[in-house]
């Protein structure tokens, strides 16, 4: 018998990297288990277990919660920081107490004495001022009985948080590669691309005067901006202040899936910067390394955990824009390179096959508890014995130790 999941997930046409996330993992997660998609506002699928993606937008993940308070599940916590999540589906709702109290559960007396300043105008908005200062994730963790997480940053801060439940560390899936063809509308030399969207978290003004210096020494350099830019971040101003015109930046909105594959292909460099980090995971990045581009990115969070071969890693400093505009030019010189060396380390570590092994078997062990996780044991112990392992043992404490299985 086949473990029963209900899945909780945004899905298309919503634009949430989440709903790709869900898009490529559903199909090789089906080939494991069974599944049944949760819908918002219908009847909660009959399942084993439940399974929640938890990100940080209130308007895709705000049912989601719901349902996990509803029914206490694994978590998919695709970034510690939830501030603006819990915000939303609080005060958004009316429910301004709900607020308060998400503030003392993590911060005690000081953190509801804050919130009220928040409510009563007194203070600016922490979700987008602090947000890191104050990650409400409790709220999630409280209602887990398992945490799927991306990372060793976002591990890390649940158990910093009290969370003492299991933990399997599973990476995110990177998209099998096909034929791609570049796009033929944007060239540069270098081309360099920087998509997702656009705000003062993406380091956007550090890329835009490290770009405006390296366009002095390489002139046919070129800035690829594809993504959505935040109501308070006044793109064209900065733009205009650093001579960048029309022959140094392709400015593009949002673009669809395939559209933004193709830009990509055609980039030298693709940049992913990042401070304060949410403890995301940025689906940007992976599909770089799938399509062996050369990298550059913040070393924070879970982007220093990337190798240093496989990503150029500029530290949050005073030297920030220096060092960025001299690895922009490295990078562009050996992109082959760092092309190749991501290649071979997406394949290695993110393939979708193995992604969606490991969630089969956190979803197993959720759903029996400690029978089932015996079982998988017993059949780790009957498959190393047919391959003529004779310590089974080690090859299931590898596992364990691993996030595979938990203990």
């Amino acid at each position: 018998m086949r473990v029963k999941v209900a899945y909780y997930s945004p899905l298309p046409p919503s634009r949430s990297g989440i709903a790709d996330y869900s898009t490529l993992l559903l199909p090789a997660l089906r080939e494991r288990i069974d599944v049944v998609v949760a819908e918002p506002g219908k009847r909660a699928p009959h399942a084993d277990v439940a399974l929640y993606h938890v990100g940080n937008d209130p308007d895709a993940h705000g049912w989601i919660v719901d349902a996990l308070h509803e029914r206490p599940g694994v978590v998919v916590l695709h970034e510690y920081v939830l501030h603006h999540l819990i915000s939303g589906i609080t005060i958004g709702r009316g429910d301004g107490r709900g607020y308060l109290d998400a503030m003392e559960r993590e911060h005690g007396v000081a953190g509801r004495l804050l919130g009220l300043g928040v409510l009563d105008n007194l203070l600016p908005l922490l979700w987008e001022t602090q947000p890191e200062r104050f990650p409400l994730a409790g709220t999630v963790l409280d209602h887990a009985r398992g945490l799927i997480v991306h990372s060793g940053f976002v591990a890390q801060h649940a158990r910093a948080a009290g969370y003492d439940g299991p933990i399997w560390r599973i990476p995110h899936p990177a998209w099998p590669m096909h034929a791609i063809e570049p796009a033929t509308d944007v060239a540069g030399d270098p081309l360099i691309g920087c998509f997702g969207f656009l705000n003062m978290n993406k380091r956007i003004p550090q890329l835009l005067q490290a770009f405006a210096s390296l366009r002095r020494s390489r002139p046919g350099a070129r800035l690829l901006l594809a993504g959505a830019a935040g109501e308070r971040f006044d793109l064209s101003r900065r733009l205009e202040r650093l001579g960048l015109g029309e022959d140094a930046i392709t400015r593009l909105d949002y673009v669809p899936e395939e559209r933004m594959w193709s830009l990509m292909r055609a980039c030298d460099v693709l940049v992913n910067l990042r401070f304060p980090t949410m403890g995301e995971t940025s689906g940007s990045v992976i599909r770089g390394l799938s399509l062996g581009k050369a990298l550059v990115v913040s070393d924070v969070g879970w982007f220093a955990e990337l190798p240093d071969g496989v990503a150029l890693k500029i530290p949050v400093d005073d030297y920030e824009v220096p060092l960025l505009e001299a690895a922009l030019g490295l990078a562009a010189e050996h992109r082959d390179a760092l092309g190749a060396a991501a290649r071979a380390y997406v394949e290695r570590e993110h393939d979708l096959d193995g992604v969606a092994d490991a969630y089969a078997a956190a979803l197993e062990t959720a759903a029996g508890g400690d029978a089932v996780a015996d079982a998988v044991l017993w059949r780790i112990a009957e498959a190393a014995a047919e391959v003529g392992i004779d310590d089974a043992s080690e090859l299931a404490r590898a596992a364990v130790e691993s996030g595979i299985l938990s203990r």
